[in-house]
């Protein structure tokens, strides 16, 4: 079964493939183009742009935000037309593991990658100890996340939430839009300074608004949890997102694994795909323990027995390739629910493992 990526570019976990895509695009098509948009029941029962403004900024104060922050935040607020179209023609990647991993993994990335890890050993190694994600976990995420902090986005985020919103296709949008909103009120970033992808993910680890606010961490002390500029709030924010989601300190994430063509009825009948969850998920087995993948015929890399450790895992089929991943691959997913990026943080992460270990 070939590993078909489902990169909805407004996912609310949009990723470094988000703002990489955004920091090359061609400058914003004109504000007439929103005219142009296809007509569907909520374009044409929505309010004009200005009083949905109003109606939000009803409920902000409301929750508490201050009026000022609003006015400040809506002054000359307009939509964003490429937001739009951005939404409305989500691009859609299908490419198996191998493919994925040798575009996003390039011998540019993989070196500065390690050099990012080394320059920053001591503050990784105190984050990793006091969140207990491994150091190389988190700067995997971040490499993925924003090309190391190179690609955070360019579009201002309360025009592209607030756009997003208006447009009413996902409701979703609107409670982002309050929190972006929040994030300013609170003072950890000035509205000017709040840029990030098209579709409202923010700084180097790509929050949206609502990640932003339940996960982001003030490591430096300094009373602001910024994840634009700040590497410790960078990492730290990074750790605790994957620790508050599920991830076991001590425990790893997967392993590459065989299945012989011997084996491959048995793991089907033994091992039907989960009917729950989001779409990679879905592309997962249900989980068993080793010692049952091992009855059923499934391997490690070279046909070696799986280790005994008292550990459930799933199988996943990534093109020609299969790995069994454990309880701390769901972590990577809730970070972005597609099996070729959480698959790619964890071969990346293993990687620099193996790299700094033999130095």
């Amino acid at each position: 079964m070939t590993l078909r990526t489902l990169l909805l570019l407004a996912s609310v976990a949009a990723c470094a493939t988000v703002a990489d895509l955004d920091a090359q695009t061609p400058p914003d098509p004109p504000a007439a183009a929103l005219s142009a948009a296809p007509t569907d029941a909520a374009a044409i029962e929505r309010p004009s742009f200005p009083q949905f403004l109003d109606t939000v900024r009803g409920e902000a104060l409301a929750r508490g935000i201050k009026a000022s922050t609003v006015d400040a935040a809506f002054t000359e607020l307009e939509p964003l037309p490429v937001v739009v179209e951005r939404d409305r023609t989500q691009a859609e990647f299908k490419l198996d593991l191998d493919a994925y991993i040798k575009r996003r993994l390039t011998p540019h990335l993989m070196r500065d990658t390690r050099r990012q890890l080394a320059q920053h050993h001591d503050l990784l190694a105190k984050i990793a100890d006091q969140y207990g994600v491994p150091a190389t976990t988190i700067v995997a995420v971040w490499a993925l996340e924003s090309n190391l902090g190179r690609f955070t986005g360019v579009r201002p985020t309360v025009a592209a939430l607030a756009t997003l919103a208006w447009d009413g296709r996902r409701p979703f949008f609107r409670s982002e839009l309050l929190d972006a909103l929040t994030i300013i009120d609170r003072g950890d970033i000035e509205p000017e300074h709040l840029r990030g992808s098209w579709a409202g993910a923010m700084g180097q680890v790509q929050f949206m608004p609502s990640s932003y606010l339940k996960y982001a961490q003030d490591f430096d002390g300094d009373g602001r949890k910024d994840i634009w500029t700040s590497s410790p709030d960078v990492f730290a924010s990074i750790a605790n997102y994957l620790k508050e989601n599920g991830w076991t300190s001590g425990q790893p994430w997967g392993r590459e694994a065989t299945v012989t063509a011997a084996a491959q009825d048995a793991v089907m009948l033994g091992a039907p795909l989960r009917t729950e969850g989001c779409r990679a998920e879905r592309d997962m087995t249900v989980p068993l323990s080793l010692s049952q993948w091992q009855d059923l015929g499934v391997r490690g890399l070279h046909g070696r027995a799986l280790p005994k450790a008292e550990l459930n895992a799933s199988l996943v089929t990534a093109g020609t390739r299969r790995f069994l991943v454990y309880p701390n691959y769901g972590a990577i997913l809730r970070y972005n629910c597609a099996n070729a990026y959480a698959l790619t943080v964890g071969v990346l992460a293993d990687r620099l493992a193996a790299s700094h270990t033999h130095h």
